[in-house]
């Protein structure tokens, strides 16, 4: 694996990883909606002007012909904004690529509250949830610019559909090379009164904070990076819920369909704990910088340090 380091934003760690995967691999391809300034693609369309496509603002048609591509032997990658590679592209993304069984990966930026300005109408905060429907689709959640960048390959390798939210300007440097693996949980901290579970790049870093307050509390916390959140880390799970009894989920975007949902439907059904839960509730995004709208939403460290402490009493 390739050390990114060195790489600012979350976007051009996943564009590293796909030109990389580019350069190995001739039937990689690149689409986009128009976007290319945002996702900052250019590097790929001036290595491989050949197998770069600019679908224009019709995100259901690129999802389309990225299908028509892989039934043809291509490996794409198709790029908008995540409020339109889900909600606008949902139905083309299940039938034409999942249920018809291609290979098609793609990726929704600006994930939850860090669309920012562009506001509610741009804001994906039920993208999770619409993507675990979906059967085998591996959904990511990345929370630093290594990860994207090491998940990015490793989903390459499994064949199959994927869906990649992320961040697009700013990130994180968590990781080293080679310490995320797919489908498989990172254990940032240990602790015996509760378990943290968060994704996303905003989130775990406020999850990272709040452990560090609550460990000065008395509150000893054990903080779990579920970056892949389908499949699930389901035996990391089990271990963390019988070790703690207590399970407190944290992700930038809805309850309902998104990471706490899962952890909560699976952990019912082997070793139940006593949870709650740091996330978009019913409601509408609106525009705003991201610190106003991580106040908003009440997704800061003091409101997961809130809750955690309030779960670790019951």
């Amino acid at each position: 694996m390739r050390d990114v380091s060195d790489i600012k934003d979350m976007r051009d760690a996943l564009m590293a990883a796909i030109i990389d995967l580019a350069k190995e691999h001739p039937e990689v391809v690149f689409l986009d909606s128009d976007l290319s300034s945002c996702i900052n693609s250019g590097p790929f369309a001036k290595e491989f002007p050949t197998r770069f496509f600019n679908c224009g603002i019709a995100e259901a048609n690129m999802v389309g012909v990225a299908a028509g591509l892989s039934s043809m032997g291509f490996v794409p990658y198709a790029h908008s904004f995540g409020c339109f590679a889900s909600r606008r592209a949902y139905d083309q993304f299940f039938l034409s690529a999942n249920y018809a069984g291609q290979r098609v990966h793609l990726i929704g930026t600006d994930a939850g509250v860090t669309a920012q300005i562009n506001g509610g109408t741009h804001m994906p905060l039920e993208d999770v949830g619409l993507m675990r429907l979906i059967p085998d689709l591996i959904v990511l959640d990345p929370s630093d610019n290594q990860s994207i960048y090491d998940l990015t390959i490793q989903a390459y390798e499994t064949g199959h559909c994927t869906y990649t939210r992320l961040r697009r300007k700013g990130g994180s440097l968590r990781y080293k090379p080679g310490e995320v693996k797919l489908g498989k949980g990172n254990v940032l901290a240990e602790g015996s009164d509760l378990a943290i579970v968060a994704c996303d790049q905003v989130i775990v870093d406020e999850a990272v904070k709040a452990v560090e307050i609550l460990a000065q509390k008395g509150i000893k916390a054990t903080l779990i990076d579920m970056h892949t959140i389908k499949p699930l880390d389901t035996e990391l799970l089990d271990k963390v819920s019988q070790k703690t009894g207590h399970v407190l989920v944290c992700e930038n975007a809805r309850y309902a369909g998104g990471l706490g949902e899962a952890v909560a439907a699976h952990l019912a059904t082997t070793y139940p704990a006593k949870m709650d839960f740091v996330c978009i509730g019913e409601r509408f995004g609106e525009v705003g910088k991201l610190d106003y709208l991580m106040k908003t939403f009440n997704l800061l460290a003091e409101d997961i340090v809130a809750k955690a402490e309030k779960l670790a009493r019951r």
